[in-house]
This record gives structure tokens, sequence and C-alpha cells, in this order.
């Protein structure tokens, strides 16, 4: 299903509701516009988490980079921002909480995620691809500084054609956070960091 949604950054928005055949997770669309499908959409792919995205956590770098998406699509003038149910890397708000316990006795997110037996990213960005080759999108401009989503997306056969950089600036909460994501799984976040 899909309604018209007015946001703070655009009244011309609607959401779009998918639900897999499987009965698993709904994923939402958030439309800004009318992006043309003969052209590289401004696309975000943007993985839920509630304590980022709703409560403002400074832990992570989720929120911002949530707001700051979709103020670009809307800059833009018009683009994609897919919110993906795949709460803590795929592990749900319980678990990414027991993570968070034991990164307070020095672990990084990485190791947490090894210590309670799973994965340190359990996403599954097919979900993602699937919806936007639903929406009749071939081709993006991704807004994105991980490997993992771009090689996903590619796997499925859409082609990126540019990657779009979200700036924002890391905080005290976040840094180990950030270096974590830069050092081991491989994410472009030179930005983040101020130079000494």
């Amino acid at each position: 299903v899909s309604a018209k949604l007015p946001i703070c950054v655009s009244r011309d928005t609607k959401m779009i509701v998918f639900r897999p055949s499987n009965g698993g997770e709904e994923h939402y669309v958030i439309q800004v516009g009318k992006p043309s499908k003969s052209a590289p959409v401004l696309t975000r792919l943007h993985s839920t988490c509630f304590t980022g995205d709703v409560l403002g956590s400074l832990k992570c770098d989720c929120g911002p980079q949530l707001n700051g998406a979709l103020e670009q699509i809307a800059a833009y003038g018009g683009g994609l921002l897919i919110y993906l149910n795949q709460e803590g890397r795929g592990i749900g708000l319980l678990n990414k909480l027991k993570a968070y316990k034991l990164q307070e006795s020095g672990m990084d997110t990485v190791e947490a995620n090894i210590e309670l037996g799973f994965k340190m990213d359990e996403r599954d960005y097919g979900v993602g691809a699937q919806i936007i080759r639903d929406l009749g999108i071939t081709k993006m401009k991704l807004m994105s500084k991980n490997p993992k989503k771009r090689a996903g997306l590619v796997g499925y056969g859409l082609e990126i054609t540019e990657n779009i950089e979200i700036e924002i600036a890391s905080n005290k909460h976040n840094e180990f956070y950030l270096e974590t994501k830069k050092n081991k799984m491989g994410h472009d976040l030179k930005q983040f960091f101020k130079k000494d």
C-alpha cells in the first residue's frame, strides 16, 4: 500500500509499505518527489535503529544518517529511502542492548555480536534490492559507506553509478563504534574524524 505522507523536509512525499510473501517483517519506502526511472535514483537503504532513529542515541550514527539522507534527497529534488526492519544489524533490539552491555565491559560492537553467537552483521540486503527492482529502479546513486551493502545490491543486478556521502560529525560517545566500523567492517568513514 502507498499513501501521501508530507514530512518536514518535503511535502511531496509518499510512504510505501512492503510485506514479504513469507509473512516476514514489513519494510518501508519513503519516496520523495517523483524519481525518474530512466536516470539513476538517489537512494539510501537504512536499517531500523530504534535507539538512534527515535531516541536520538549518541552511541551510533544512525539518527543523523537517516535525517541527513532525507534532507539530501529532498535537496536533490527526489529519491528513495528504503527503511529495512533489521534492528541492531539484524539481531533485534533485545540482543542489541545485550551487545551494548558487553560493550560497557570493553568489547567493541563486532566482538559483542560474536560473543552473543551472531555474525558481526546479520543483515540481508536482498530484500532491499527486491523492493528497489519492484519499484522499477535499476540504476542508483547510493548513499552508503558500507561495502557489504553495495556488494549486496550489485549482486542483485542493480547498477550503482555513484556513491554519495552523508556528512556527519562524530561525538565522544560513538567514536569507538565508528572506528570499529571503519577498521573491522571496512566502512568508509574518514570524514567522521576530526583532524588533530
